[in-house]
């Protein structure tokens, strides 16, 4: 499964859409916002890689070549901001796509869209594996004073070279672990994901525990992690890699893998080891900007 590494070899399709705000169950979150379609960073194990099917598309060779953009996003996330329904409830940005890929520097889609979160007051979460978010330090921090709000940096592995096979278009761990401490020094509450975590790839207890103590000393506040899930579609872009990539790994994933989901017993090792770790790494507190408090509707 060949990545495709140039940025200029990618279509992109300019929509309008009609909504902005997902309907999220189950969730930690209520709603979700996804900028464009389709992701340049294609991740071996992206989950998010179904999401082409509705669109009939391949989601194993097409995941990084044809994208699409929300054009219109943030003027549509305005008017869903001011219906009289809406309820400040907390909105993640960025679970089927990665916000910040590289299209974001051209579009600028997701800038648009936190700061029309602050402008409602309305908390937020991002999630991106790339250090572009710096770029826009600016309108996160008055996201922070407007409501409570946070980023999160995926980095299932320190190591460079697995990285750059796992995760071909994104950025090294290390520029992602100054991503980090950027965002921490800006006063941004700012965690990583180890996510997901690869069996017999990174799943090392020594290797998790490396993770978190970099996060930790980059001034990540909180950390948390998710084993490996080989739904429709990313099965059959993750077995790709594994043959052309880590081939004498293939009988141990299907032998793993009969169903979509890690045997269980797998999955509470990972939680054991990652629950340990933690108890030696000492996140810091979360920074220090404040959001300001709500406003008192009934002085008005």
């Amino acid at each position: 499964m060949e990545a495709v590494r140039r940025f200029g070899a990618v279509e992109v399709a300019e929509i309008g859409c009609k909504s902005v705000l997902n309907r999220v169950r189950g969730m930690p979150f209520s709603w979700s916002i996804n900028p464009y379609q389709g992701c340049f960073h294609q991740c071996v194990f992206c989950y998010a890689r179904s999401t082409h099917q509705y669109r009939e598309l391949d989601g194993v060779a097409a995941w990084g070549a044809r994208l699409t953009a929300k054009v219109n996003a943030a003027s549509v996330l305005r008017r869903e901001l001011a219906r009289p329904g809406w309820r400040n409830e907390h909105v993640a940005i960025g679970t089927a796509t990665d916000p910040y890929q590289a299209i974001e520097s051209r579009y600028r889609i997701t800038r648009a869209i936190i700061v029309e979160l602050a402008r409602a007051a309305t908390p937020a979460h991002l999630i991106t594996r790339s250090p572009l978010i710096v770029r826009d330090l600016d309108v996160l921090t008055e996201l922070a004073r407007a409501a409570e709000s946070s980023v999160c940096v995926s980095l299932p592995t320190l190591d460079a070279e697995l990285a750059r096979r796992i995760e071909p278009t994104v950025a090294s761990p290390a520029r992602r672990l100054r991503a980090v401490r950027r965002l921490a020094d800006a006063g941004i509450r700012v965690g990583i994901a180890i996510a997901p975590v690869l069996p017999a790839l990174t799943d090392a207890p020594a290797a998790l525990r490396d993770v978190l103590a970099a996060a930790a000393g980059a001034g990540a506040s909180f950390a948390w992690h998710g084993v490996l899930n080989l739904g429709e579609v990313t099965r059959d872009a993750y077995f790709a890699y594994l043959e052309a990539d880590q081939p004498h790994l293939v009988e141990t994933y299907r032998a793993m893998y009969r169903s979509r989901y890690a045997p269980a017993p797998y999955e509470g090792r990972i939680d054991a080891a990652v629950i340990a770790a933690k108890r030696e790494i000492a996140f810091d507190p979360p920074p220090s900007i404040v959001p300001r408090p709500s406003r008192e509707l009934a002085l008005f």
